[in-house]
């Protein structure tokens, strides 16, 4: 429910540090395994410090601040002074080059970018300028409730730069999906994200101003993660694919105790079988929640480990919207044929708008797409196939990503994979696999990994030249740009 008085995240964390200043609800742990409490009186004092500095720059109510900075207190400090004036966050990858910087910069038009490692024409702000704010004054300013409280930035699977824009406004309890995840009563959230994710700074700040106990991984190590997961009986955290893969990968796994995950979410890429296998034998199967979506929101897809093994590769059914399965020409696709996803939601909301490139418009029976491949089966139940873009013409035959890196995933010597179309003159673009082995030294062979993949998918399916990499380029998100990676390997022979 909606705060019946409108409360703003601003508001409500002055009231929360004067009822209980002492009180700890976030913590964050560096990859030594330090934790550092952050207590309300200090996230109140701080963020209005860095507020009334950020309003001597020109923040007001509806300005985009940038923020780039890597998981740490100050991103947290600066999200809620950002909040606290009625600005827009907008969080950036604190690693991106230069060059993507500017772009991104150039599309949001920020009043202010707080970065240690980047430069811009507008005022920038780095840690110790931050820090030196600890000497103004630390009484709130007046409150103010942003309509908007964050954009995404998103380069897509083409790279192309775009800003999401969907207007929510900061007060607590309006966000339905914060709701949604919090529904089941008090939880106690680990945030393994970067907070420039949106499963970072959208579970970190605003769960705890909703009463979560929230713990924050500076950087997501599986190994951490399961030991804060046990230490302190983490029953809500929210993780892509390649973090359950590599908790699913640990020697040990089988002997640790993750029952008191009530509510694991997973989102993002397609997740393969085996990894869901696993989670469902470490937690109750109920607590694994199967999620489709977007920073878009067009639509909530979902299901329970419960529902697994009767609907084993899907994603789950609609919850608030109907799916529809089109081909190129718009046409609605019969059960089990994959196609376009389209979306179109039951209930009225904010439409997104992108800024850097043109908002898609609705279908004349108000469906929209974000380009991704799937299909339904008799039950309703969406399976992904992956993105369009992501999908390889190799010799007239489409090919899946997702499928040929399930298949690679599967085997013991694999730790991390990405399959990419690579230019070839007879086929058009040839599959190509780059693979993360166990032991760099001794990585498998590929004619033993081709083998491997044809026995599991159709030949024209399997890789035809590989590429070993000593750790997969991958964001601390867990994301890369499969297109980009396919261009750069455009020459070579794998």
């Amino acid at each position: 429910m909606v705060d019946a008085a409108g409360r703003s995240f601003g508001r409500a964390l002055t009231e929360l540090a004067s009822a209980r200043p002492d009180q700890a609800n976030i913590t964050l742990i560096a990859p030594d395994g330090t934790e550092t409490d952050l207590s309300w009186a200090v996230l109140e004092a701080r963020a209005n410090q860095i507020a009334h500095r950020f309003a001597e720059l020109g923040v007001t109510k509806d300005a985009v601040v940038a923020l780039a900075l890597p998981t740490c207190a100050e991103h947290i400090l600066v999200t809620l002074a950002i909040w606290k004036l009625g600005a827009v966050l907008l969080p950036l990858r604190h690693d991106m080059p230069s060059w993507e910087m500017d772009r991104l910069l150039s599309l949001a038009e920020p009043t202010i970018l707080v970065s240690d490692s980047h430069e811009a024409s507008i005022p920038v702000l780095t840690r110790d300028d931050l820090a030196r704010t600890a000497e103004l004054d630390d009484r709130p300013l007046p409150d103010v409730v942003p309509d908007c409280v964050n954009y995404v930035a998103s380069s897509g699977s083409t790279g192309s730069p775009k800003l999401i824009v969907t207007p929510r406004r900061g007060v607590v309890g309006a966000d339905p999906d914060t709701a949604f995840f919090l529904s089941s009563g008090p939880a106690t959230a680990l945030v393994v994200s970067p907070l420039y994710h949106v499963n970072g700074f959208a579970f970190a700040a605003p769960f705890a101003l909703e009463g979560a106990r929230v713990y924050v991984l500076e950087k997501f190590d599986a190994a951490l993660a399961v030991d804060v997961i046990e230490r302190h009986r983490i029953t809500l955290t929210v993780m892509v694919p390649t973090m359950l893969q590599r908790i699913a990968r640990l020697s040990d796994i089988g002997t640790r105790n993750l029952r008191s995950l009530t509510r694991l979410v997973y989102g993002g890429a397609k997740v393969p079988d085996w990894v869901v296998d696993r989670w469902l034998e470490l937690i109750d199967p109920a607590a694994f929640l199967f999620t489709y979506g977007s920073s878009e929101r067009l639509g909530f897809v979902a299901m329970t480990g419960l529902e697994w093994p009767e609907h084993r590769g899907s994603t789950g059914k609609p919850m608030d919207c109907r799916i529809s399965i089109r081909d190129p020409d718009g046409r609605e696709l019969p059960t089990g044929e994959t196609g376009e996803i389209f979306l179109r939601s039951l209930e009225e909301r904010p439409v997104f708008q992108y800024i850097g490139m043109p908002t898609p418009e609705p279908s004349a029976d108000g469906y929209r797409s974000l380009g991704d491949l799937g299909w339904l089966d008799s039950d309703g139940y969406l399976y992904i196939a992956d993105r369009r873009t992501d999908m390889i013409v190799s010799g007239g035959a489409n090919v899946f990503p997702a499928e040929v890196e399930e298949a690679l995933s599967e085997h013991p010597d694999v730790v991390d994979q990405v399959v990419v179309p690579v230019p070839d003159q007879e086929w058009g673009h040839r599959v190509h696999a780059i693979v993360q082995p166990r032991d760099p030294e001794q990585p498998p062979p590929p004619a033993e990994l081709r083998a491997w993949c044809k026995a599991r998918l159709a030949a024209y399916k399997a890789p035809r030249t590989f590429e070993f990499v000593a750790r997969m380029p991958r964001t601390e998100a867990g994301k890369l740009n499969r297109t980009a990676l396919g261009t750069q390997r455009a020459d070579r022979d794998g």
